[in-house]
């Protein structure tokens, strides 16, 4: 698999760690942030590939936070996380530019497939620039 940078974003603390050190053991770079505007700060700083975000968390919530990263960095690919919201708030996001919604708890390698491919519509596109 082509190495790409990963941002996970979520507010559950053990779900988070769990979630970077699995990608990580799997040869992803990776980073991990629990709020909205703590992934808006990481990405001011660092380049990233693709995002994965929970819909529900405190503050700023994963579609206002989806809304930022696009109009601040349109090339980056935004994976939503759905847990307690519904699927209307994964639908939502990919009409707001998300590439994908997953369901939690998602299995690793379904999330890791996800990704490959939003890694490589992402190489897509910046190829056709």
């Amino acid at each position: 698999m082509d190495k790409f940078r990963v941002l996970v974003v979520d507010d559950e603390e053990d779900f988070l760690e769990t979630i970077v050190k699995r990608l990580r053991d799997r040869g992803l770079e990776t980073h991990g942030v629990l709020s909205g505007e703590k992934a808006l700060q990481f990405l001011e700083g660092q380049d990233t590939d693709v995002v994965v975000l929970d819909v529900r968390m405190p503050g700023m919530d994963g579609i206002e936070t989806l809304k930022e990263i696009k109009k601040r960095k349109p090339g980056i690919e935004v994976i939503m996380l759905t847990g307690h919201a519904s699927v209307e708030s994964g639908i939502q996001g990919m009409q707001l530019g998300a590439f994908d919604y997953v369901m939690k708890p998602v299995p690793l390698d379904e999330l890791l497939d996800k990704m490959r491919q939003a890694y490589e519509r992402k190489v897509i596109q910046e190829e056709q620039l």
